[in-house]
């Protein structure tokens, strides 16, 4: 598989070094998202970047015939990417997989097969306290922030605080500043905290985790306690995943199986390398 990367921060960096380490990969660019992709020679294009520019990025790269993985983390707007993009990949014969981070992405699995084992019941996901990358990159982009670290912290039951810590830009408002990160859509529906520092990058990390838990019935049997909890470096992961989904989508291709999916539409055994006889002899 010929794999391109767009996005030279901290996933597309962490994406490239796991796509080298994959036998079956072939890093054919690592490119920045302002540079021509109309000659770019791939069979899938890891989308390595802002989420809000995500739609248009995958839009391009399919009109091309390439495949693309994303890790778009809006959860309310997932369901109508998906039907923006599935036209659009099935006429140019590709695959589309997009929201393919840890959560939503790997995350999407693990709440899919508990609910599959319990039907019944309630399921919470906890992140945190770790640093949000979307929440991140959304507080950077609100003008006159010139730096910023968004941090989860889990509230219990699936409820989250956020703090946000910025650094500002000569000339703005702490006061105007704040009032602009409370009104995106990343922040305005959690318990947000919003502090001035010196120097974010004397307090930044890429730690985070999650939680999942779920409780409930299995059939009529009661209390079923399905618990998942990780603790990674959220770059990495993220990126780690998506090298998998580029895996899962050149597979896919080759099945003419054209079209725009989420991570819980995909086979697990599609996203790891191998051959089937082997993978399924290991983990069976």
């Amino acid at each position: 598989m010929k794999l391109a990367i767009i996005g030279t921060g901290n996933i597309g960096q962490a994406a490239f070094a796991a796509a080298k380490k994959s036998s079956d990969i072939e890093v054919v660019g690592l490119l920045h998202h302002d540079d021509n992709i109309e000659d770019l020679d791939a069979d899938v294009a890891l989308l390595c970047l802002p989420t809000r520019e995500v739609p248009l990025f995958a839009q391009k790269l399919l009109k091309l015939g390439i495949s693309t993985v994303d890790s778009f983390d809006i959860h309310s707007q997932i369901y109508d990417v998906r039907e923006d993009l599935m036209w659009l990949a099935k006429q140019h014969k590709a695959v589309s997989i997009i929201s393919a981070g840890w959560d939503p992405g790997s995350d999407s699995i693990i709440r899919a097969l508990f609910s599959a084992l319990v039907p019944d019941g309630d399921t919470y996901t906890n992140f945190g306290p770790g640093r949000s990358m979307g929440h991140t990159v959304a507080a950077k982009a609100i003008p006159g922030v010139k730096d910023a670290l968004s941090m989860t912290l889990p509230a219990g039951k699936g409820q989250h605080n956020r703090h946000v810590y910025i650094e500002l830009e000569d000339g703005y408002s702490f006061q105007e500043v704040k009032a602009a990160i409370l009104r995106d859509d990343y922040f305005a529906h959690d318990k947000t905290e919003i502090e001035q520092v010196e120097s974010v990058a004397a307090i930044n990390t890429t730690a985070h985790g999650v939680h999942i838990e779920r409780n409930g019935l299995s059939g009529v049997t009661p209390n079923q306690q399905l618990d998942f909890t990780m603790r990674i470096d959220n770059p990495a992961l993220t990126a780690q995943f998506m090298v998998c989904c580029a895996r899962a989508a050149y597979r896919m291709m080759g099945r003419e199986q054209y079209g725009a999916f989420t991570t819980i539409e995909l086979a697990p055994i599609d996203l790891l390398a191998g051959h089937a006889e082997d993978i399924i002899r290991t983990f069976v």
